[in-house]
C-alpha cells in the first residue's frame, strides 16, 4: 500500500465578514512573504561571496513581525507559516540553479493562501467547511470526499472575477500494481492541435479557445482602456474582461482533462518529448499559440492520471531529432518549419508530425527496454 494525494476543488461562498477576513489574510500573507524576502535579500547581498556563512544564516519567521505589526495576529498563523515555507522552497530552488531569485509579490499576483489541518481545525459539515479564524463557511460541494481520505491542507483562492475557491488536499492509501506495458503511444507536440499521436496520426484537434475569443477580447479591452481607472464603469468593464479570460481558462482545462483521461485509459505508457515551452514561445515567436495549447498543464494531468493506474509517462530528451529522422529507415535530413510532409530518400512519405510521433514512440520503447 502506498500513500497517495488527491485534491478536491469546490466553490466557497463566504459572507461579508468572512470576505473581509479573507482579504486581510491574502494581504497579510503577501506582506509577511515580502518582509521575509527583503530580509533574506539583504543577507544574500551581505554574504553572497561566502556561501558557508550564508547557509548558516537563520531564515526569518513571520512571528518576529507580530509585535511591530499587530494586524498579523488577526489572521490564520498557519497561513503565514506556509508563506515562510513557500519562500524557503523558492530560495532553495534558486541555490540549486533551478530558478531565478524569488520575486516580491504584489496585489496583481494570485490572491491565495494555504492552511493546514491541525487538531480538527478543518472539517466538512453539511454544506459548510470549518476553517481557522473563519469558522463555518458555506461551500458548494458537487461531490463527496471518501471517508477513508484524510484532510491534510486547504488552499483558499480568489479569482479576478471575485469568486472564491477552496482546494482540499487529501491523503489516502492505495495499492498500485505496475501494469505490464503492452499498449504504447508516442505524442508529438503540435502547435495547431495540441498533439499528433503515433498510431494513426490522429490529432487532438484542440479548439484554440483563446484564438476564438481574440476579437471579443480585443473589443472589451479597448473599451476598458477608455474608462477612467478606478471608476465604477472601469470596474464593471474590468469584470467583463476577467470573466472572458476565466471562461477561456475553464474551457481549456476541461478539454485537457478529457484528452488526458482518454489517453490514460487507453494506453499503458505514453511517450512525449521533454520540451522547454517557455523557451520555444520566446525563440520562435509562438507565444500565443504555445500558451493557448496549455501543453504543460496537459502533461501534468496526464502524469498523475497514468500514475494512479500504475501506468507510465516517459519523457525523451528534447534534443532527440524526432523531426529530422525517417521513422522507416532511420535516415536523418534537415527540415524547415514550412515543410509539412516528410519525404525520405528511401521513398518513404508521411505527414511531418505523424513521422515525429512514431520516432518519439520508438525512442521511448528503446528507453523502456
Amino acid at each position: 500500500m502506498t500513500k497517495q494525494n488527491k485534491s478536491f476543488k469546490f466553490r466557497l461562498l463566504p459572507n461579508k465578514e468572512q470576505a473581509i477576513l479573507l482579504a486581510k489574510t491574502f494581504g497579510c500573507v503577501r506582506f509577511a512573504y515580502n518582509k521575509m524576502l527583503a530580509e533574506r535579500q539583504e543577507m544574500y547581498e551581505k554574504f553572497k561571496d561566502d556561501k558557508e556563512k550564508l547557509k548558516k544564516q537563520k531564515f526569518p519567521t513571520p512571528a518576529k513581525y507580530k509585535k511591530e505589526f499587530p494586524f498579523l495576529k488577526e489572521v490564520d498563523s498557519l497561513a503565514l507559516a506556509n508563506a515562510q515555507m513557500n519562500l524557503q522552497k523558492a530560495y532553495k530552488y534558486f541555490f540549486e540553479g533551478n530558478a531565478k531569485f524569488p520575486k516580491f509579490k504584489n496585489r496583481k499576483t494570485k490572491q491565495s493562501y494555504t492552511t493546514n489541518r491541525v487538531n480538527g481545525n478543518i472539517e466538512l459539515q453539511d454544506g459548510y467547511i470549518k476553517l481557522p479564524k473563519l469558522k463555518l463557511v458555506k461551500i458548494k460541494q458537487h461531490r463527496e470526499i471518501p471517508t477513508d481520505y484524510k484532510l491534510k491542507s486547504c488552499t483558499i483562492s480568489k479569482t479576478k472575477t471575485g469568486k472564491y475557491y477552496i482546494s482540499i488536499l487529501t491523503e489516502y492509501e492505495k495499492e498500485i500494481k505496475p501494469v505490464s506495458i503492452q499498449k504504447v503511444v508516442g505524442l508529438d507536440f503540435a502547435m495547431n492541435g495540441l498533439y499528433v499521436e503515433s498510431e494513426q496520426g490522429k490529432k487532438a484537434n484542440y479548439p484554440r479557445f483563446y484564438r476564438q475569443s481574440l476579437d471579443k477580447l480585443a473589443k472589451e479591452q479597448r473599451i476598458l482602456s477608455r474608462r477612467k481607472k478606478g471608476s465604477a464603469r472601469w470596474e464593471k468593464q474590468r469584470l467583463k474582461v476577467a470573466k472572458l479570460h476565466e471562461k477561456i481558462a475553464n474551457q481549456r482545462k476541461n478539454f485537457l482533462h478529457h484528452q488526458s483521461k482518454e489517453l490514460a485509459t487507453t494506453y499503458d505508457a505514453v511517450i512525449i518529448e521533454d520540451l522547454d515551452m517557455k523557451g520555444m514561445s520566446k525563440a520562435l515567436n509562438f507565444g500565443k499559440s504555445v500558451h493557448d495549447n496549455g501543453w504543460g498543464m496537459f502533461t501534468t494531468f496526464l502524469a498523475y492520471k497514468l500514475k494512479e493506474q500504475g501506468k507510465q509517462l516517459i519523457k525523451i530528451d528534447k534534443w532527440f531529432p524526432s523531426t529530422k529522422k525517417c521513422s522507416y529507415c532511420g535516415t536523418k535530413k534537415k527540415m524547415s518549419l514550412s515543410e509539412r510532409t516528410y519525404h525520405c530518400s528511401c521513398g518513404f512519405v508521411l505527414d511531418r508530425d505523424h513521422n515525429s510521433a512514431i520516432n518519439i514512440k520508438n525512442e521511448g520503447l528503446r528507453l523502456l527496454a
